[in-house]
């Protein structure tokens, strides 16, 4: 029997060490095109976080507001200049509303596939059209799932690399349900961390099929960003959805 999900789980075994792991990410490119995109109007994030893109969102003047299932991640951004700026609210970002129209909701870094299942991600489509207002946009980034990367259903890679940290990433696919066991590795002077995560990926699409069925089209959609135009090699997307 599958276990129920919890949104909870991910903040609870890597709030203290997330920002961490995430450093090798291009938060600052990232905060100008969603600056860009919002046209000056209030953004809602789900999956929050600790932060890394709401707080200089805000910093820059915009109203930002946040969705996280993990009490640990929120009070690490609440613990951060400008964190008492940006309203969380704790619940499922597939179903948890909140009070207020946006002109952008954003779901940054894989985040969709934390979600357990297509309905769950349908679902998330529909509550982002839900918070836009009429012409608001949605935001996803995510990888493109490349199953030629995995030997006999495994693959281990290398996320980041410093002298004083290494982080690393096993992971197994099962491709009769579109899932990915992902164990990410922090190798520091500290110790070893152990951060597991489960993601139920899909191919960008199946993404705009949700799309439309939350009521949005695939407006623009790059391979960064940046703006580098999407192609057959891209590994990753940055996918722009019109309510």
């Amino acid at each position: 029997m599958a276990q129920e999900f919890d949104p909870s789980a991910y903040g609870r075994a890597a709030a203290d060490v997330y920002d961490e792991v995430v450093t090798h990410l291009p938060t600052e490119p990232a905060v100008d095109r969603l600056q860009e995109l919002a046209e000056g109007r209030a953004v809602l994030e789900f999956g929050v976080g600790t932060g890394r893109l709401a707080l200089p969102l805000a910093a820059r003047g915009l109203t930002v507001a946040g969705i996280d299932g993990s009490a640990e991640m929120t009070a690490v951004l609440r613990a951060k200049p400008g964190g008492d700026r940006v309203p969380v609210t704790l619940g499922d970002f597939s179903t948890t509303r909140v009070d207020g129209e946006f002109g952008l909701v954003v779901l940054a870094y894989n985040t969709i596939y934390a979600l357990p299942s297509q309905d769950a991600q349908v679902d998330c489509f529909r509550n982002a059209a839900a918070h836009l207002v009429p012409g608001g946009r949605f935001v996803v980034e995510a990888w493109v799932p490349d199953v030629g990367a995995f030997r006999h259903g495994t693959a281990l890679r290398l996320v980041s690399l410093r002298e004083d940290e290494v982080v690393a990433e096993a992971a197994r696919l099962s491709p009769a349900d579109q899932m990915m066991y992902t164990t990410k590795i922090v190798l520091a002077s500290g110790g070893v961390r152990l951060l597991p995560a489960n993601h139920r990926y899909a191919w960008p699409a199946e993404l705009d099929l949700m799309a439309r069925l939350g009521g949005m089209r695939l407006e623009h959609r790059w391979s960064d960003w940046r703006a580098a135009p999407f192609t057959g090699d891209s590994r990753g997307h940055v996918s722009v959805y019109r309510r």
